[in-house]
C-alpha cells in the first residue's frame, strides 16, 4: 500500500484539512456502489485512508484505481453535471481520465470537462474533531470561474 495516494483539491475551501476524492460510506464500511464525493482528507490523521487512497503508479496510465476496494473510477457520462462512480476497472472509455499538467481532471474523452467539487455548501459528515465534511463532485465545463474547485494535487503521507 505504499504506493497508495490521495487526491486533493488545491483550494482547502471550507475545511484546512481540505478535500480528497473518497468514497461515500466510512473507510472500510465505504459503499462502492454509492460512489465518489469530495470528503475531508484522512491524512491529518497519519495515513492514507483506504476509501481515499488510489494506485500512484495506475494513475500515471490514467486509471484512477483505489487498489482496498478493487475498483477504478468511472464517469456516468461523458457530459457536465455527470457523477463519478465506481466499477470494475475495463479501460473503458468512461474510465480513463487524464491528469494536466495544470491540475486539472479531465476525461479522456472530453478534455472541456473538469472533475469539479460542488460549490455549493459542504454537509458534515458523522465524525471527525472538528466534525468532517463533504460535498458532491461532478464533471463539469473548465472555467475560470470554477477554477478553485478543480485543481487537483496528489500526495502521499
Amino acid at each position: 500500500m505504499n504506493d497508495s495516494v490521495e487526491i486533493y483539491l488545491l483550494n482547502q475551501l471550507d475545511d484546512p484539512r481540505g478535500y480528497c476524492i473518497d468514497i461515500r460510506g466510512y473507510k472500510l464500511k465505504a459503499k462502492i456502489n454509492r460512489g465518489l464525493q469530495a470528503h475531508t482528507c484522512y491524512s491529518y490523521q497519519g495515513e492514507i485512508s483506504v476509501d481515499q487512497g488510489f494506485d500512484s503508479i495506475k494513475l500515471i496510465k490514467n486509471q484512477f484505481f483505489m487498489p482496498s476496494f478493487n475498483v477504478c473510477m468511472i464517469a456516468s457520462s461523458i457530459t457536465a453535471s455527470a457523477n463519478l462512480k465506481l466499477g470494475k476497472c475495463d479501460y473503458s472509455k468512461l474510465q480513463k481520465f487524464e491528469w494536466s499538467n495544470k491540475g486539472k481532471i479531465h476525461p479522456i474523452g472530453n478534455k472541456k470537462l473538469c472533475l469539479t467539487v460542488n460549490q455549493g455548501q459542504s454537509k458534515q459528515g458523522g465524525g471527525g474533531t472538528p466534525v468532517h465534511l463533504m460535498r458532491n463532485l461532478s464533471l463539469e465545463f473548465c472555467s475560470n470561474s470554477l477554477r478553485p474547485f478543480q485543481i487537483w494535487g496528489m500526495r502521499g503521507v
